[in-house]
């Protein structure tokens, strides 16, 4: 499945507002080559996400503390998930 379906995007746990996805790779080295890209670019947007690496596989949520009472999803946060997917999209088709 590609990273940037629509299925990978999840609501947060505990109700929280965020966009959460989930990221497989094939192994470690591309995870970790994900996450410095994206890492990079959230630098440039100034817009960091909260994640969780294990092995291939890394989990992110997306939401802007500064947006309305308690944060929530703002544009920067959808920003910031095309980017990853776009990312993702781009390490995953060099498999």
């Amino acid at each position: 499945m590609s990273p940037s379906d629509a299925s990978n995007s999840k609501v947060a746990e505990g109700g929280r507002d965020a966009i959460y996805k989930e990221y497989g790779f094939k192994d470690f080295n591309q995870a970790m080559g994900f996450m410095v890209r994206v890492g990079m670019e959230a630098e440039k947007m100034d817009h960091h996400p909260e994640w969780f690496n294990v092995y291939n596989r890394v989990e992110v949520l997306l939401s802007t503390h500064d947006a309305g009472e308690g944060g929530g999803v703002s544009e920067r946060d959808v920003k910031m998930a095309k980017t990853m997917d776009e990312i993702a999209d781009e390490i995953l088709e060099r498999r």
